[in-house]
């Protein structure tokens, strides 16, 4: 990646002006860039031997405002990179002996939090305006991504009567399902670090077939982004062997209410109807039935 080879790049090219303790640092980011990206500037110094106000100095040296910054842009650069024993790595290292239920929750409140304060909301209209317009809508996701392409897939079916569930088993027969594709329909694309080549090829062709595309992911930085028409930013967290897509629901959430407060009416109409084909075919176990029989 062209930028992890500049900060290196800098990194090398600045060592031999770095104090004994900057160089303690840039060794051990140049070996274990992928651990440094996910510790707090008193982590990173107690680890090397250093002081946390060494770290910060040696962020300022690379050109960073603040330690955040160059932690920041470590992340960004190895969101491809890490394997699933780097991941596990670090949740070693950062829950460690803590209460693991309240450090996830919290993580993924934060992780809320932030999405709330980047999302783009103009953008986000847009979207809602493209997607009614759609001639057909194309949604895929691969992997843990399948998950929120089914929800998302589950609920416009219950709001629209175009809707296609892209099942991703093999790139031929992806393609195979997204053949017709065109100017008139949109494709949803959802995927987070690390992101599955099958999305981003599906996403291509769908560019060139010069369909609207719509992608799902965490950064402004995902290769997603370069074939999409309306980008939604949603935080996920990629330093855990789990992905978390609680934002990512959450956001996903958002955009079918959005659509179901637009087409009401007919949501209205569809929740209705099937109420009683519901009722009439047993579909869910009934509270007051269940009290009877037990009675």
């Amino acid at each position: 990646m062209e930028k992890k080879k500049d900060l290196i790049s800098r990194i090398h090219s600045l060592m031999a002006e770095f104090s004994k303790g900057q160089k303690l640092i840039a060794n051990y980011i140049l070996n274990h860039y992928d651990k440094a990206a996910f510790m707090t500037a008193a982590r990173l110094g107690s680890v090397v031997g250093v002081s946390e106000s060494t770290v910060v100095r040696f962020a300022t040296e690379l050109g960073y405002d603040g330690y955040p910054k160059l932690q920041k842009a470590l992340q960004e650069l190895i969101r491809t990179k890490l394997t699933a024993v780097q991941r596990m790595e670090i949740t070693s290292d950062r829950i460690g002996e803590q209460d693991i239920l309240s450090t996830v929750l919290h993580s993924d409140m934060d992780k809320i939090r932030l999405t709330l304060d980047e999302i783009d909301k103009q953008d986000f209209e847009k979207i809602i305006e493209t997607i009614l317009k759609a001639r057909k809508i194309y949604i895929l996701g691969v992997r843990s991504s399948a998950a929120l392409a089914s929800f998302l897939g589950f609920y416009f079916n219950l709001i629209f009567d175009n809707v296609r569930l892209v099942h991703t088993t093999s790139v031929s027969e992806m393609f195979e399902q997204i053949l017709r594709v065109g100017p008139e329909d949109v494709v949803i694309g959802i995927s987070f670090p690390r992101y599955s080549r099958r999305t981003l090829k599906a996403l291509q062709y769908a560019k060139d077939q010069k369909s609207k595309v719509v992608a799902i992911t965490d950064s402004y930085l995902s290769p997603l982004v370069n074939y999409a028409n309306h980008t939604i930013i949603a935080r996920s967290d990629m330093a855990s062997f789990v992905d978390s897509l609680v934002a990512p629901l959450s956001v996903i959430n958002a955009l079918i209410v959005a659509l179901g407060m637009r087409k009401k009416n007919e949501v209205y109409k569809t929740f209705e109807q099937l109420e009683h084909i519901w009722d009439e075919y047993q579909v869910y176990e009934k509270y007051a039935d269940t009290i009877e029989e037990e009675k």
